[in-house]
């Protein structure tokens, strides 16, 4: 009977938050097919957790802890390989609507260094704190802060560039 509980809990968990998961995963990897991969070992590594996680509480933040640990793990083995796939449209005759502006957030996005991206995907998007994501990523809270500023510095000058270029055209 305790099985079928724990069973019928996780599997609620796992339907509610697989899709904000795997949005996570995209913008940390780019890519949906990885970040499908990366959501799929997230929810096993939860499960394999699941009685210990459920007493403690936060089971959001354990598992987007465990999404950005596999991200930074396996692109630090090398498992997945950034590929530019295509190039910005040369002229837009129109105001850029807000998918064209995400896909350049995105591209800018995937230029950083994996760290980087990880620590503004978590303090930016999934809104955690500095202790938080310290924590996650088991980094100082200094080093999370010297990490946001220097991605951020990143990011605008990449989003410059990539202004720079579409509207130079």
């Amino acid at each position: 009977m305790r099985e079928a509980v724990r069973e019928r809990e996780f599997r609620e968990f796992a339907e509610a938050r697989q899709a904000h998961l795997r949005r996570s995963a995209y913008l940390l990897c780019g890519d949906w097919h990885q970040a499908q991969d990366l959501t799929q070992t997230t929810l096993m590594k939860l499960y394999a957790a699941w009685g210990r996680v459920r007493r403690d509480g936060n089971v959001e933040a354990y598992a987007r802890t465990i999404l950005t640990r596999v991200f930074i793990d396996q692109h630090r083995r090398g498992v997945w390989r950034e590929e530019l796939v295509e190039a910005v449209p040369e002229e837009q005759s129109a105001p850029p609507t807000t998918r064209e502006l995400r896909l350049v957030m995105q591209a800018a996005l995937m230029e950083l260094p994996p760290r980087y991206r990880a620590v503004l995907v978590l303090r930016f998007w999934e809104d955690w704190s500095v202790e938080q994501t310290a924590e996650a990523l088991r980094i100082t809270p200094g080093t999370v802060k010297s990490q946001s500023a220097r991605g951020l510095r990143r990011l605008r000058q990449l989003l410059g560039t990539l202004a720079h270029e579409v509207n130079g055209r």
